[in-house]
């Protein structure tokens, strides 16, 4: 691969405005589930469980088999021309009318803002870029604003610490929906943690190219969510989940982080009916 692009990797962008989505006064009868490569490679219950939540809510959930990445790796790489690539196979997978629910604030911050980026240049692709932005939600943001759901919580008393990726965070408002969501629930009190705010050194292809600096700084991470008295750690982006829980294995730590999909589903009572 030829680098393609003199732009420098996305932690040198400004973040982008957080722009609101579509607003739908009804829940939409059908949805189309993106759902990223690390949740279909190492996290698919996560996925799984997703479907479940939209589905209980009555929802129709398509899933484009040839999907794939959203290009946020080479995209933050400065692999602009490939990015492009990957994310023009996206568009038109996801064409039409119907919101695009992503398990991962980061790959939906990918598709509301940075797109734009890519496709500056090209106009007629612009329409499409535009089209997928609006209709863009990230799971939580969506459970929240779009179902309105009304949690009730099924399970026992515990106190919950919530990890939101930093993009998702800037991007996307994750730590908002998460933060509202896990407030519906009963028995569950959600603690703070210091270094909450910060990078848990993954940052996909970063934590490849700067591993010594991307340990240390998810050492910090995990020294926090121990310190914070939570007995169940809970995060909407897998790839931090990928990080963290690796740090805690490698530690002998039982902590453990949880997709907030499958979070959500258990405390809930899984399916109506179950």
């Amino acid at each position: 691969m030829s680098h393609a692009s003199s732009v420098a990797p996305n932690a040198t962008r400004t973040a982008p405005a957080i722009e609101p989505p579509r607003q739908y006064p009804d829940k939409p009868a059908d949805v189309f589930l993106f759902g990223t490569c690390v949740l279909d490679l190492f996290f698919p219950d996560a996925g799984m469980d997703a479907i479940r939540l939209l589905e209980r809510e009555g929802i129709r959930v398509h899933f484009p088999q040839a999907q794939s990445c959203c290009g946020q790796p080479a995209y933050t790489s400065g692999y602009t021309d490939e990015a492009r690539v990957v994310a023009r196979a996206q568009l038109a997978l996801f064409a039409g009318d119907w919101p695009v629910v992503v398990p991962s604030g980061s790959c939906a911050g990918m598709f509301r803002h940075h797109y734009f980026e890519l496709f500056k240049d090209e106009p007629q692709t612009l329409k499409q870029v535009e089209s997928l932005a609006a209709r863009t939600f990230e799971l939580a943001e969506f459970l929240l604003n779009v179902c309105r759901v009304q949690l009730h919580d099924s399970g026992a008393p515990v106190k919950v610490a919530l990890h939101t990726s930093c993009s998702a965070r800037r991007e996307m408002n994750t730590h908002v929906h998460g933060r509202a969501l896990l407030g519906q629930l009963a028995a569950v009190e959600r603690v703070d943690h210091d270094h909450e705010s910060e990078c848990c050194g993954f940052g996909g292809a970063f934590s490849v190219r700067m591993p010594d600096i991307s340990g240390a700084m998810v050492k910090d991470k995990t020294a926090a969510l121990k310190g914070s008295g939570a007995a169940e750690v809970v995060s909407a982006d897998c790839g931090c989940l990928l990080n963290i829980n690796g740090c805690f294995e490698k530690q002998g730590e039982r902590l453990r982080g949880e997709h907030l999909a499958s979070f959500l589903l258990r405390r809930t009572g899984g399916h109506k009916g179950d």
